[in-house]
């Protein structure tokens, strides 16, 4: 209930977005970490409190002008009390764990405070702004780590970057039920660096290889030698590794075949990154109707420096008569696929992942798609990006 209120009214929203430490207990608004000087002229933090007016879960205008306090009586800079708020001094209980010493009145010009924001910012100016002619550093905005309620989010803490951003409603299109990343690779593992940051509800992890010394040079991340040591299944790995972020990881320590690929059925989106043949997988995501994007990177020496291109194709249900044309369906590799050269640089791995997770994004709505192509190649030694297969 707590985040929910917060999240649903604006000037709550609004000052843990800018970095308040604030929390809802027994229908009173907590801020924490408040600056002040007390009368031995010292810098210490208290716990601003006021009573909460609710309609529903959202606020509405603060009932009165009045706060309470909980720490020494707030002083100037040279340690005389600020007589100017002062109403109340008398340690007292309030709720359950909300004990306050003091209360303080500081009635705005206009008679009433518009919202809370306002409020608190008014109080916390009174008393951080002596503080900081004292110690010019101390804040209360803080940025705490938010820790969600109970199953109110697949993440292990808020994503206040979304709601400091504003674009809640818009990332919430990205709220699926299931994606599947298909190589976990270096391109692989940078689509799930950046795939584990959306509200997707479960991502599922395919890759049947060991993580390995050079998988840490073109991976996200930075693994100890202790950790390679192990010698653990990269979805292993992987998983750990972003597990301390989100929930929903959901791992399978084998290579898509002929005897696994059912599982695949039910996805909502797959990102197809693996070297070699990709026949059976393409035509059952065809078969299944499931919208997928497959990358490729071909990478080779010219003349004592790199060169090569990045590709993206994206295939829906209603779009996918290129694919022949854009992916080799060979079973063996001619000499003439141009993206068979295995040179895997993390730079390229992480670009080709941010391009498939931005066209992922513009397939379900989270970017405006002016161009809607479903083939896109990066070339690396003119700066070029080409897009195709235009609807």
């Amino acid at each position: 209930m707590s985040h929910q209120l917060i999240n649903h009214s604006s000037d709550l929203k609004r000052l843990r977005d800018e970095g308040y430490d604030i929390e809802i207990k027994s229908g009173h608004l907590l801020v924490k970490d408040v600056p002040y000087v007390n009368s031995n002229k010292e810098v210490k933090r208290g716990i601003l409190v006021s009573v909460l007016t609710l309609a529903g879960d959202v606020t509405t205008r603060p009932g009165d002008h009045v706060i309470y306090f909980a720490g020494e009586h707030p002083c100037n800079q040279d340690g005389s009390e600020i007589i100017q708020i002062k109403n109340n001094s008398c340690r007292n209980t309030l709720g359950k764990d909300i004990i306050i010493d003091h209360t303080f009145s500081a009635k705005p010009t206009c008679g009433c405070y518009e919202d809370y924001y306002a409020k608190i910012t008014n109080y916390v100016e009174i008393l951080s702004g002596r503080a900081q002619a004292i110690d010019h550093t101390v804040t209360a905005k803080t940025f705490p780590v938010v820790v969600p309620e109970e199953e109110e989010s697949v993440f292990n803490y808020i994503d206040t970057a979304s709601s400091r951003a504003a674009i809640d409603i818009v990332t919430q299109k990205l709220k699926l039920e299931k994606i599947a990343i298909i190589g976990l690779g270096g391109t692989g593992s940078y689509v799930l660096d950046l795939v584990a940051k959306t509200p997707v509800k479960e991502i599922h992890l395919f890759d049947g290889d060991t993580f390995l010394q050079h998988n840490a040079f073109r991976s996200p991340g930075a693994p100890s030698i202790d950790e390679l040591k192990t010698k653990p299944r990269k979805v292993t790995y992987l998983k750990n590794l972003y597990s301390k972020m989100r929930q929903g990881i959901v791992i399978h320590e084998t290579t898509v075949n002929e005897e696994n690929v059912e599982q695949l059925r039910g996805m909502n989106f797959i990102f197809l990154c693996i070297e070699g043949t990709k026949k059976l997988i393409i035509e059952k995501l065809e078969e299944f109707a499931i919208p997928f994007i497959d990358v490729g990177m071909g990478v080779y020496m010219v003349d004592n420096s790199l060169a090569g291109i990045i590709r993206i194709t994206s295939s829906t249900p209603t779009k996918h008569d290129h694919l022949r044309n854009r992916i080799s369906f060979s079973d063996s590799d001619d000499g003439n696929n141009e993206y068979a050269q295995n040179i895997q640089i993390a730079d390229l791995n992480a670009l080709n992942a941010a391009l498939a997770v931005i066209k992922w994004k513009k397939l379900f709505g989270f970017y405006v798609d002016l161009d809607h192509e479903h083939h896109s190649t990066y070339t690396i030694d003119g700066n070029t990006l080409a897009n195709e297969d235009k609807v």
